[in-house]
């Protein structure tokens, strides 16, 4: 409507009162994707790396190796670099320049959150532990691929398809690994759980808000605060903290009640009436 010179009916009082009453009679909480939380990572990680070591004795050897790879970078990357499902799939091997051992690049050039059609850079360290800039070589090597989607179907002979991941199977492929891998209630995950879980994580390793931002590339705070949950823990170590610096106080007695003022005597005599 805005772009042909219309009025955007979305803001029409009608409209407005609408959907204020709808809010009204169908209030319910909202419902969030279940962030997967570092110990959840680590947990399906270490399950693709010994799927992957075991894929040697495997009849389908090389599709069970090329799956759990890409299956690898995807957790790793997705988790932090805080990807979410449409970014994963707009990966290309040409826009990706990786650095061993310090980092990789990854420019995307269009994105759901990127309205000018601009495109993103965004960085990536090499870490440590759970590294996605290895799991990524590691897939790229054995895809043999340097061109193209960076994450695409593999059929069941370990034949790689020419398109991209439909951004709507990542939800479907993320529930379906974290069963295979043991992990319970996968129905609670979702496309956004690997942005939240990073998104946590970082918050409770103690970064703070502008430095989150940045690196995901979010632009207003209320957009980053969707993807933050209270921190229950956090917040009792706060009340605790404070009840520890405030000295614990006896009660106070009672004041005693105030002594009746003592009656003084008068000085004046009272003659006897006398009758008449």
């Amino acid at each position: 409507h805005q772009d042909h010179g219309f009025l955007d009916p979305t803001k029409a009082p009608l409209v407005r009162q609408v959907l204020k009453g709808i809010r009204s009679a169908h209030n319910a909480p909202p419902r969030q994707a279940r962030p997967v939380e570092f110990d959840v990572l680590q947990r399906v990680s270490d399950w693709l790396s010994a799927e992957i070591d075991a894929s040697q004795g495997h009849p389908d050897a090389q599709a069970v190796r090329l799956r759990r790879l890409r299956d690898q970078a995807m957790l790793r990357l997705g988790f932090w670099r805080g990807f979410r499902s449409d970014e994963l799939c707009a990966l290309q091997f040409e826009h990706v320049r990786v650095e061993p051992g310090v980092g990789m690049t990854c420019f995307i050039p269009r994105s759901k959150a990127d309205r000018s059609v601009l495109g993103q850079t965004f960085e990536c360290p090499a870490l440590s532990r759970l590294c996605p800039v290895d799991a990524y070589q590691a897939w790229q090597a054995s895809s043999r691929l340097i061109a193209g989607p960076v994450f695409r179907r593999i059929d069941r002979w370990g034949h790689l398809g020419d398109q991209p991941l439909a951004r709507g199977s990542v939800v479907a492929w993320l529930r379906a690994l974290f069963k295979d891998a043991g992990v319970q209630e996968v129905s609670l995950y979702s496309s956004h759980s690997l942005r939240r879980g990073f998104a946590n994580w970082a918050r409770d390793s103690g970064w703070d808000l502008k430095a989150l931002m940045g690196y995901v590339g979010w632009r207003d705070t209320a957009s980053a605060l969707r993807y933050l949950d209270n921190d229950k823990a956090g917040l009792a170590q706060r009340f605790e903290k404070g009840l520890s610096r405030t000295p614990a106080q006896a009660p106070e007695e009672a004041p005693a009640a105030p002594a009746a003022p003592a009656r003084r005597r008068s000085n004046v005599v009272h003659l006897p009436r006398r009758r008449s």
